[in-house]
């Protein structure tokens, strides 16, 4: 993928990003480049107020949390970048950036310390938590507290039915005839809708245009590849799940642990977590995670 082509389609999804109106809780939009990579993001709320990142999951982006920066940004600071391939960051070729949670996370990191952000709590879904979890372990006297959805951190957490062709990935290496069923079945307009409505009570009242804005992205040259060269590099996550469990029983951050698919239900994976046993639509972070965090302080 030719680097005019790659920065041509990021300058369409940042023109259609920036269109959205700002709401009442006055969101604005940005670039910090990060060693060489120019990394979108969202940002809101006063700064001298405490600071909320909030790190996106596949298939999505800062998009997913339109609707939160907005609610929450009378109390909190919150900032929510785009992680390079993603969103409206920018989209190096696999010979210009490594492609693994080692370097998204070192990117996120370089981009936290850039914008001043060195005292914070987390919001971490999906893919957020890999990314997370390693900014936490690496920096624990920076993390405030966490909000943890549908991240895991416990092998119990990988359902081995649904994850089966990701573990044939792990276990065997890259496959064209596999990389091409998981093409077919997971970037497809269907699949990336399953995402967002498997499992949630009224998949009617989720706007389509979610996944219809992740499938044009996913579509672009080159980004199929660079999500499978992710799904194989999960399997270096779950090798730190011992690690990222320590960090919480040592360091024991205020926490609140949502989704019940991706974690041990019964007890608590974590002393003294308060574990939701319920799975929110990543369309619909604003009312329950809102709830929380104004009642409850982090």
């Amino acid at each position: 993928m030719s680097r005019t082509l790659r920065t041509t389609v990021a300058a369409a999804l940042t023109t259609a990003i920036m269109t959205l109106p700002a709401h009442a809780g006055d969101v604005s939009y940005g670039y910090e480049t990060v060693d060489g990579v120019e990394i979108f993001y969202r940002e809101a709320g006063d700064p001298a107020n405490p600071a909320i990142v909030l790190l996106h999951g596949f298939p999505s982006s800062s998009h997913q949390y339109r609707q939160l920066l907005d609610d929450l940004s009378d109390e909190y600071y919150l900032i929510a970048p785009d992680y390079p391939g993603f969103g409206a960051s920018g989209f190096p070729s696999s010979e210009e950036y490594e492609y693994t949670f080692d370097n998204i996370a070192d990117t996120v990191e370089g981009f936290l310390e850039q914008k001043g952000v060195n005292q914070f709590s987390m919001y971490i879904q999906d893919y957020g938590a890999p990314v997370g979890f390693r900014l936490a372990t690496a920096n624990p006297e920076k993390i405030d507290g966490l909000i943890i959805q549908n991240g895991n951190a416990y092998d119990e957490g990988i359902n081995r039915e649904v994850w089966a062709p990701i573990l044939h990935l792990w276990e065997n290496g890259r496959d064209a005839e596999l990389e091409q069923t998981l093409i077919d079945n997971v970037f497809s307009v269907g699949g990336l809708r399953w995402q967002y409505t498997h499992g949630t009570r009224n998949p009617d009242g989720i706007n389509p245009d979610n996944w219809l804005l992740d499938h044009q992205a996913m579509s672009r040259p080159g980004m199929h590849d660079v999500q499978i060269s992710l799904f194989y590099d999960y399997r270096t996550n779950v090798a730190k799940y011992a690690e990222w469990q320590a960090y919480m029983r040592t360091h024991q951050p205020p926490h609140w642990w949502s989704g019940q698919r991706m974690m041990p239900t019964s007890p608590c994976p974590v002393p003294k977590a308060i574990c939701v046993i319920s799975r929110t639509s990543t369309t619909t972070f604003s009312t329950p995670v809102t709830l929380l965090l104004k009642k409850t302080a982090i």
